[in-house]
């Protein structure tokens, strides 16, 4: 029998359920058993509860048939719990690290009371944690064990029921479950305080309380907030019930708590928006009226808010109160709309097009910043041009970037005239990056961001605890930005575990994969003849592309390798493709040996994609393209002689050179001699790389099988809800390999599609 059972309802939390689990299983008392009951969440929750329990015995993962709320998933859990304390731990927070050995302690101290309290902080995205007002309160129980009638002052404790253990057998024989909908832990929190004969507290926090930006459930504005009258209907009830007369000195207090939990809400509008403001408003006096106790004398500063509800007159109430949430949303949007106006040299005129309609056969598209035609949303286009010819697509191109147009493709130069009027009444906004931040995202258009990249390092908000990374980023204007998405791509579930954490908003995941790779996917033998054609490889040669990404602690391209020595060390049987990342300009090292033949300088070829396909192997460091070119199935050799900086200074999601299945693609290199030696004794095309290569690509490519353009289209563009099947990683015929070709002959022109303008790592 476990000391404590964490129990823990899990739904829509896949981007913090990770750190959720890792902090309880990491605790240093490890005599404990995690319960998590997937509430038939529609991401990855089960598979990831699944992933935990099958390598730690101690995690108990189970699984709802149906949805039926966050209530009845902590009752399922409660159900099944063995250990002596229950701690009800909601899937996106955390436990402070040694934590509940000290609650051990402390009950051992207290002689297992029925319940002990501790304390918390709240952690929000901008990194910053805010200590709870309870701390003193908690400190001036010291040691002592009560009941709450003794110390009714302890009613005022935040009413949530994971800041507090219970001992099971009281939870148990009192009969205590959660009921349905939200606020349903204030009811079970005070029920329990009045029905415990022991008492105690623990001055220490324990629990790291997540104030997510978006996704929880009491921000999301809503008539299911006015459920909050009928839990505190039912503990009226509970207090009404025969036999527990002696708790009738408690009724002001507890009055007093459910009054002011309902202000909060009316004031709140992330929880009562203002078309219910009235409604609530009338619904609460009425419930003020018949549970008010005699004599009752409202908190004085509270007292105006009291006075309304006593009253009943929501005329009265309008006239005299503006929401403090609400006065602090029209400042800001005050603001906004000022530095908007402020920073447009265009704005008449744009205003002017916000107040036509929007264009429903308009779409614009952006890859890389305006650079050019590239990308996940240059597939959706071109697939777009097939399946949904009624929508006309426009592409953003900076005027430098122009001349790289290709034929036949309508664009426009931001911030000219025409850009304004396209931005303003484009139905479809689709990009690889953001949007200024001067764009307005208008009712009934349609954001999409395809995202250009698996994430191996940290991204989004992630990024500011690293400041290499993040000099100069406002994280509060990329929300914003954020704030304008509908839909967000994601290639694996790795990625969509990512970007729900560290972009937090209201958009919806599209795991279609990405439309960019499609081509690897779909392209035959003389896709990949062409392609090694174009950049002059001869036949029986084995062409490596190197393609190293940036890094944040350098300003300019700084060499990673020796190509020339790599080159004349692997002889004439190997060609070395040499791309480097697109923030850097011409590199006069680079263009001086390709001159001589050495290698192949191909920095600025316009399509990645078909660097890849004619590739025989993948040389890289930390870039995205790995997880592209895995769908190949053709080998990949890690270079990395600096990940330790690389790690501290941008941070990482996972080991890259763990050497574990799944984390690392293929062979390891740290320096030139281990690169070259790797492909002089054959490392790079191993059985053991081909197995790491296995693992690697069942973790990454879960939903690139050659059809997410066509998803992406028939879901934006078309309205289609229900997504083409993904087909089976094992079932999918990738590109051939260039030494499978045996001869093929090149086409006249490659395959028209996506590919011939397609991305850049």
């Amino acid at each position: 029998m476990p000391r404590f059972s964490v129990i823990v309802p899990v739904h829509q939390v896949q981007g913090y359920l990770r750190a959720c689990l890792d902090s309880v299983l990491s605790q240093s008392l490890p005599d404990l058993e995690v319960i998590a009951v997937d509430d038939r969440s529609p991401d990855h929750c089960g598979r990831i509860l699944d992933e935990y329990a099958a390598r730690d015995s101690r995690v108990i993962a189970l699984h709802h048939e149906e949805n039926q709320g966050v209530g009845r998933a902590r009752n399922t859990g409660a159900e099944r719990a063995t250990g002596d304390y229950l701690l009800f731990l909601d899937g996106d927070d955390t436990l402070a690290p040694g934590s509940l050995e000290a609650v051990a302690e402390r009950l051992k101290q207290d002689g297992d009371p029925d319940i002990l309290y501790f304390d918390h902080v709240r952690t929000y995205w901008w990194e910053a944690a805010e200590k709870s007002v309870f701390g003193g309160l908690l400190a001036s129980a010291g040691t002592d064990v009560f009941r709450i009638t003794e110390r009714p002052e302890f009613l005022r404790l935040f009413a949530i029921t994971s800041n507090r253990v219970y001992r099971r057998a009281f939870f148990g024989e009192h009969g205590f479950s959660f009921s349905d909908g939200i606020y349903e832990d204030a009811l079970v929190s005070y029920k329990t305080m009045l029905s415990a004969e022991r008492i105690s507290c623990l001055a220490r926090v324990v629990l790291e309380y997540r104030q997510r930006r978006s996704g929880a459930s009491t921000r999301s504005p809503g008539r299911n907030h006015f459920v909050i009258l009928d839990q505190y209907t039912r503990l009226f009830d509970f207090l009404d019930a025969p036999g527990r007369e002696h708790l009738a000195p408690l009724r002001p207090m507890l009055f007093e708590r459910a009054v002011s939990h309902f202000l909060f809400c009316l004031g709140n509008p992330d929880r009562i928006p203002p078309r219910l403001r009235g409604e609530f408003f009338r619904l609460a006096a009425r419930w003020y009226a018949r549970h008010v106790p005699e004599g009752f004398a409202p908190p004085a500063d509270k007292a105006l808010g009291y006075a309304r509800l006593a009253r009943g007159s929501w005329l009265l109430a309008r006239l005299g109160d503006v929401p403090r949430g609400a006065r602090k949303e029209l400042t800001r949007r005050r603001r906004s709309l000022r530095r908007q106006v402020a920073q447009r040299a265009k704005a008449v005129l744009y205003a002017y097009h916000l107040r036509r309609p929007l264009d429903p056969n308009l779409a614009v598209y952006s890859a890389y910043w305006d650079r050019g035609v590239f990308c996940n949303p240059a597939a959706i286009y071109h697939k777009a041009r097939e399946i949904a010819p009624g929508v006309h697509g426009v592409w953003l191109v900076r005027k430098s970037d122009v001349p790289r147009v290709p034929k036949g493709v309508d664009y426009v130069v931001p911030r000219t005239r025409r850009y304004w009027r396209l931005m303003a009444r484009a139905t479809y906004l689709i990009s690889n990056v953001n949007f200024p931040n001067d764009v307005r995202k208008r009712p009934g258009s349609v954001h999409l961001q395809t995202h250009h990249g698996t994430p191996l390092k940290k991204m989004g908000i992630d990024q500011q605890r690293y400041p290499a990374s993040a000099k100069g980023m406002s994280f509060r204007r990329l929300l914003e930005r954020v704030d304008r998405w509908d839909y967000s791509l994601s290639s694996n579930p790795h990625s969509s575990e990512i970007w729900e954490r560290v972009y937090p908003s209201s958009w919806q995941h599209l795991e279609t994969g990405y439309p960019r790779n499609d081509v690897f996917l779909t392209a035959g033998a003389a896709e990949v003849a062409h392609a090694r054609a174009a950049l002059g490889i001869a036949p029986g040669r084995t062409a490596v592309l190197y393609a190293p990404t940036t890094r944040d602690y350098q300003r300019n391209f700084v060499p990673r390798l020796d190509v020339e020595r790599v080159c004349r060390a692997l002889g004439g049987d190997f060609v070395l493709l040499t791309r480097i990342h697109y923030f850097h300009g011409e590199d006069a090292r680079l263009k001086a040996l390709h001159e001589e033949g050495l290698l192949v300088d191909v920095s600025r070829h316009p399509s990645v994609e078909q660097l890849c396909l004619a590739a025989d192997a993948l040389v890289t460091d930390y870039s995205s393209i790995m997880f592209d070119y895995a769908l190949l199935d053709r080998p990949i050799v890690v270079h990395a002689d600096d990940w330790p900086v690389y790690r501290a200074s941008r941070g990482v999601y996972f080991d890259l050179l763990s050497g574990a299945p799944g984390d690392t693609p293929g062979a390891v290199s740290t320096n030139d001699d281990e690169l070259i030696a790797a492909f002089r004794d054959g490392t790079w095309n191993s059985p053991e790389a081909a197995r790491l290569r296995a693992a690697f690509r069942r973790r990454f490519c879960a939903f690139d099988d050659g059809r997410a353009a066509e998803r992406v289209v028939r879901r934006v563009f078309l309205g289609e809800t229900e997504p083409l099947p993904v087909v089976p990683l094992d079932a999918r015929t990738p590109a051939p390999a260039p030494a499978l070709l045996a001869g093929a002959a090149p086409p006249a022109e490659p395959r028209s599609g996506p590919q011939e303008a397609a991305a850049q790592p």
